[in-house]
């Protein structure tokens, strides 16, 4: 009975930790989404002080070290991600903008989706986030089919190699491109708070109905002669 309740007890408090650290990002969301854009430059930022807030960088993409994250759908279509370096102008620092989604072209995947990139200085803006790297062990990692497909956006893979100076966060592109096919959805934190809270009642209410259980059959069989 103690190890039940213990167990159920812990599975409440763990569910309600990530209640809280929902509530939490929504609110850091919403409050970052209101303030002005940070302008990226030659410094390195602490990536964490930018999660979710609006960015800006001006500079020169570099199509020749573009690359494309793999399974990335819309509206269930297949398609790619599209990841291109910008060197910050007058510095030699460079961030990587997700450009946004493309399909792969006639739903073939014989050939990466031709993109055209902007030519010149240009002003991208966005929203800040970092790439999170989680490897699931029942999704074994497979052979990357084509070059510069990659099957996850890794910070650290790119700097291994170009070992350039890299800010260590993405911009999810949200200004416009002239002739770029691309779709730029970047949806908030998904708002999962009540449904968390919901599973940890629902745990605390079978350790609290397990010991219920417990006390009214010690009660009886004390009573039963």
């Amino acid at each position: 009975m103690l190890v039940g309740v213990l167990l159920f007890v812990k599975l409440g408090l763990w569910q309600a930790g990530k209640a809280e650290a929902r509530a939490a990002e929504i609110a850091q969301f919403n409050a970052r989404a209101q303030q002005g854009p940070y302008v990226l430059n030659g410094t390195e930022v602490v990536a964490a002080t930018l999660q979710d807030a609006p960015v800006v960088a001006k500079g020169y993409f570099e199509p020749e070290h573009q690359f494309y994250v793999d399974n990335r759908q819309e509206n269930g279509v297949a398609g790619v991600h599209v990841v291109t370096p910008l060197r910050i102008d007058g510095t030699p620092m460079r961030v990587l903008v997700n450009r946004g989604w493309v399909a792969w072209p006639g739903g073939s995947r014989a050939q990466l989706p031709p993109v055209a990139t902007p030519v010149g200085l240009v002003a991208v803006e966005g929203i800040a986030t970092v790439p999170v790297n989680k490897r699931f062990l029942l999704m074994p990692e497979h052979a990357e089919t084509l070059p510069r497909l990659w099957p996850r956006l890794d910070l650290e893979r790119f700097t291994a190699e170009r070992r350039y100076p890299l800010q260590p966060l993405v911009l999810l592109q949200t200004s416009a491109d002239t002739g770029t096919p691309l779709v730029r959805h970047w949806p908030p934190p998904e708002d999962r708070v009540a449904r968390h809270q919901s599973y940890a009642y629902q745990w605390f209410g079978m350790a609290l109905a397990l010991l219920l259980f417990y006390g009214a059959a010690s009660v009886r069989r004390r009573t039963t002669p």
